[in-house]
């Protein structure tokens, strides 16, 4: 299985169409039940899945009249999770802009002691505008300032995880002695934006590093993946704008003193996945008539740093004109490149735009049989479009059961995928090394 796929569960509220929440197939449960997620890892467990993910919002959000939010915190959640699991990688995002890197590196170095290896942190600076002010900030930093904060601020999480040689503990009760001093270093950083002394008061954790994950698409962001990520998850509408990307990033990785397969990516997909294709498309026009556009206008502003679409009539084609250019907006500039070259490429009305961005929010969106979606996932594989997907169920937990119970058997069946977990670790899922420590040789 030399080109083995990777499988990667998004868990997002009750799914990640918008209104996937109001669909019978969706969970009752309160989204601050741990036992509903516990329920949907296990579930992606049984799948054989690499690994879950959350993402994570630092606001309420304009959309939350609308739309079921309100979720667990991340980190904390994947601490409960790592107690109820035992084989499936558990991923969370955590921002470099509103966070110090001393306490994040502790909070992932203990999530990947708690796990026995099997966490990743995906790395994100917060483009969010309400989420400044929560923090003590009167505006979002800029996108070009963020992204050299994430970069100084991840230096220095990787310096203080590396502060600890993996022999450092002794724990020998009869010499008295507990730990080597001598295989533990401070890291008397100074930076533009940092001081920090260390070292970290735990022992490096099992993987040496969480796995270390971005989601940015920007060019900012694709440099930043090159000299850091270790998986990315990025959002293409197209194979050919995914097959461009991950062409892309390969040799900016391999530039950037790395290897290709060092960096493994994986696009967003959601599938609404039916007996037919028939069926499948019926459902998505049925979640799409579910949506409200007072919730569609808000998401659309937010991706272009809060440009107000209300103007703009509903049924009229739209054109490259009627937004902002991607490269000036200080939000998400990649996500906001995707939309205006869909526009550019398929002068959708507004109505018919925020009907295809209510499935995934610019993630490459699916309706069909269980076949055509297995067809597809090895159609972007052979096409290096993709190592596997970030896969992003529109409705939770009905549309995973349907993906666990009839994609993964197709793609076992032709050998893309395991049918049994051959690894304990998260990097032995995504086959990536352990860091070795430059600073404690073997």
């Amino acid at each position: 299985m030399s080109r083995r796929i990777h499988l990667n569960l998004f868990i997002h509220g009750r799914g990640h169409h918008e209104a996937g929440w109001r669909h019978p197939g969706a969970t009752p449960k309160p989204l601050t039940d741990i036992g509903y997620f516990v329920d949907l890892a296990t579930r992606a467990e049984a799948g054989r899945f690499d690994s879950v993910f959350f993402a994570d919002a630092l606001e309420l959000g304009d959309s939350a009249r609308h739309v079921a939010g309100g979720a667990l915190e991340p980190i904390t959640t994947l601490a409960a999770l790592a107690r109820e699991t035992s084989h499936i990688g558990l991923i969370a995002t955590a921002s470099t802009t509103y966070t110090e890197p001393y306490n994040l590196a502790r909070q992932f170095a203990s999530l990947d002691h708690i796990s026995a290896g099997r966490v990743g942190w995906n790395i994100v600076t917060s483009w969010v505008a309400g989420a400044g002010p929560n923090f003590g900030y009167e505006r979002t930093p800029e996108h070009s300032e963020r992204y050299a904060r994430a970069d100084e601020f991840v230096q220095i999480v990787k310096a203080l995880w590396d502060s600890w040689a993996d022999d450092a503990i002794i724990d020998d009760p009869e010499s008295g002695r507990f730990l080597d001093r001598e295989r533990v270093r401070p890291i008397d950083w100074k930076g533009r934006f940092y001081r920090v002394a260390g070292p970290l008061n735990l022992p490096r954790s099992p993987q040496g590093w969480p796995v270390l994950v971005q989601a940015g698409s920007s060019s900012t962001g694709k440099a930043f993946a090159a000299r850091h990520a270790e998986a990315v998850f990025t959002a293409h509408l197209t194979k050919a704008s995914a097959v461009d990307f991950y062409a892309e990033l390969k040799h900016a990785a391999v530039a950037a003193g790395r290897r290709a397969q060092d960096v493994v990516i994986l696009p967003g997909l959601s599938a609404a996945i039916g007996s037919t294709d028939a069926q499948a498309h019926a459902l998505l026009e049925e979640l799409n008539g579910l949506t409200d556009i007072e919730v569609g206008l808000s998401r659309l502003s937010n991706r272009f740093g809060g440009h107000d679409f209300s103007t703009l009539a509903l049924d009229q084609p739209l054109s490259r004109d009627d937004f902002p250019d991607p490269s000036t907006v200080q939000a998400a500039q990649s996500r906001a490149a995707t939309i205006t070259d869909l526009v550019a490429r398929e002068r959708p009305t507004l109505r018919s735009l925020l009907r295809q961005l209510a499935g995934a929010r610019g993630h490459f969106t699916l309706a069909g049989s269980p076949e055509r979606v297995a067809d597809t996932i090895e159609d972007w594989v052979d096409s290096r479009a993709a190592d596997g997907f970030n896969v992003m169920p529109p409705i939770l937990p009905m549309q995973l059961d349907l993906f666990v119970e009839h994609v993964v058997p197709i793609l076992q069946k032709r050998g893309l995928f395991r049918s049994e977990y051959d690894a304990d670790t998260l990097r032995g899922h995504y086959r990536l090394a352990r860091p070795a420590n430059p600073h404690f040789p073997s």
